[in-house]
């Protein structure tokens, strides 16, 4: 048996990272049989798409960058130096490692709500995705269900339909598979009503049409899927004045208000919305004291 080649990869970070709440986040949206998250150790643990097929990523995190580990896993040959900093870049884009801060605090700082969160957290960035499509189907599956619940229909998800393997974990299904799959089999499989079965397989079929991420307004045509889903998958993609006014938490952390009051409150926060979205979540949601 061959061993998989594993090379390492500094990332460093300009203005720094919050170790913590990037693990918190990335602890509470975990997928089983994907990814693995070790808080202790500061670790995230996934399959990503590279140039030459799907490489198995540990990243760990520190207050001024993060360590990547990278093993062949699957697909061909071994690594090169082109291959390396292609997956150093998704990683960069998948955490907002490039991104000053500055002009976003001298923004917010102001703001007598996110003034306290930036000075608590400064170095809070927007994490977005490595893999568009399982951030869009991992989205619809959590709609109108907890968290925890999302989690584990993904995670049948995976188990039924998902791809490459390596180290106990799958790549998340592509998007052929599932709209090629029995629509009963794949309701049966993750658990899922009939309607949300069908938005998955929809969802996957506008993807195959556009030939990548659909636009905003090709999204919204899929049966199922809401402002509040394009809202969010708006924060994901690297929109950084995304902005998700329904959504619960959020409404949470600003008082209970509705989510036509959430919307013109954060007219005030243009155009550094999604960061202002995010230390609101974060305060909120995933870290320990909050």
């Amino acid at each position: 048996m061959t061993e998989a080649a594993v090379a390492s990869l500094r990332l460093e970070t300009p203005g720094g990272l919050e170790p913590e709440a990037i693990l918190g986040s990335l602890a509470a949206h975990t997928l089983p049989g994907a990814e693995r998250t070790g808080a202790e150790e500061r670790t995230h643990t996934r399959l990503v798409r590279g140039p030459r097929g799907h490489r198995a990523l540990t990243l760990r995190f520190d207050a001024f960058g993060v360590d990547l580990d990278i093993s062949t896993g699957t697909g061909t040959g071994t690594q090169d130096e082109s291959e390396l900093l292609a997956l150093g870049e998704i990683v960069r884009s998948w955490f907002d490692l490039d991104a000053d801060l500055e002009a976003m605090r001298r923004s917010l700082s102001a703001d007598s709500l996110l003034g306290p969160l930036l000075a608590a957290r400064p170095s809070l960035r927007v994490i977005g995705t490595p893999d568009r499509f399982q951030t869009a189907v991992t989205t619809v599956l959590g709609q109108q269900v907890s968290l925890a619940a999302g989690r584990t229909f993904s995670g049948r998800l995976i188990a039924a339909y998902g791809g490459d393997e390596f180290d106990g974990l799958r790549s998340f299904p592509e998007p052929a598979t599932l709209v090629g799959a029995d629509a009963e089999e794949l309701r049966s499989a993750v658990g899922l009503t009939a309607a949300r079965a069908r938005t998955v397989q929809a969802l996957a079929a506008v993807w195959l049409d556009a030939r990548g991420a659909p636009t905003r307004s090709e999204l919204l045509a899929v049966p199922g899927v809401g402002p509040w889903t394009v809202d969010y998958l708006g924060v994901r993609y690297g929109d950084r004045d995304a902005f998700t006014p329904g959504d619960l938490v959020l409404r949470k952390a600003l008082g209970g208000i509705t989510a036509r009051e959430a919307e013109a409150r954060s007219e005030a926060w243009r155009p550094f919305r999604a960061y202002a979205l995010m230390h609101l979540w974060t305060h909120t949601a995933y870290t320990k004291g909050s």
